[in-house]
């Protein structure tokens, strides 16, 4: 049965940890993708502070070949990392074991991430690889999704959930709308730009699920 696990590791282990040395204010989260071991997550957004030059911050790192900046909205900013295939971390074990990523975000306390496996043998497979490598991951959950995870709630995040469930209760997607972005933000008690964040990928995670449905029962039929 397919299972879902979130684990932790300190956050100097993973590359992208050394912001925290010098911004440790800032959160850092991986734009999702199902990992391959030639394609492995190659963008990840930088929140929370405002940065003049953020490549700068991040100190060298021998899982990192090159950092460059993509663009930015306010105090959001999207990269574009060149991993070096060489070095053995979580990201190189996701793709050599075909484990899939949900989320992955870092904070100056931890790097969380979240990971979904065919069979819960799958997420054994990788916690076993992470041990032989000598990365300290710290299983904090494990469930399996039952048939009544729809597979549109599969392919959301908890945070995602509660924003857009609250989004549609306040009357956020009427026109016009009945509640603004920052006061959906003050009631989670998160900031604008973290609940836009939220919307942003959650509707993404939403219709990128239907659509692909969608194509699948044409095709069924054709």
């Amino acid at each position: 049965m397919a299972t879902e696990a979130t684990f932790t590791v300190p956050p100097d282990e993973f590359p992208l940890g050394t912001i925290f040395e010098s911004v440790p204010g800032v959160t850092v989260e991986l734009e999702r993708i199902v990992p391959r071991e030639d394609v492995i997550i190659p963008y990840f957004w930088v929140r929370g502070v405002h940065i003049d030059d953020v490549e700068a911050v991040f100190s060298p790192h021998p899982g990192v070949k090159d950092i460059r900046p993509i663009d930015s909205i306010d105090d959001e900013y999207l990269l574009r990392v060149e991993w070096d295939p060489k070095y053995e971390g979580i990201l190189s074990t996701l793709g050599e074991t075909g484990v899939p990523l949900i989320t992955a975000i870092g904070t100056n306390d931890r790097w969380t991430f979240e990971i979904r496996g065919d069979q819960q043998s799958d997420i054994a497979t990788f916690q076993q690889r992470c041990r032989e490598r000598g990365i300290p991951v710290t299983l904090t959950a494990l469930h399996a999704l039952t048939p009544v995870e729809t597979a549109t709630e599969a392919a959301l995040t908890d945070s995602q959930l509660e924003a857009l469930v609250l989004a549609y209760e306040r009357g956020y997607f009427n026109s016009p709308r009945d509640v603004t972005m920052a006061e959906l933000g003050e009631e989670l008690g998160i900031s604008q730009q973290a609940i836009a964040s939220r919307l942003r990928r959650g509707t993404r995670n939403i219709l990128g699920q239907t659509l692909t449905a969608l194509v699948g029962d044409v095709q069924r039929y054709k």
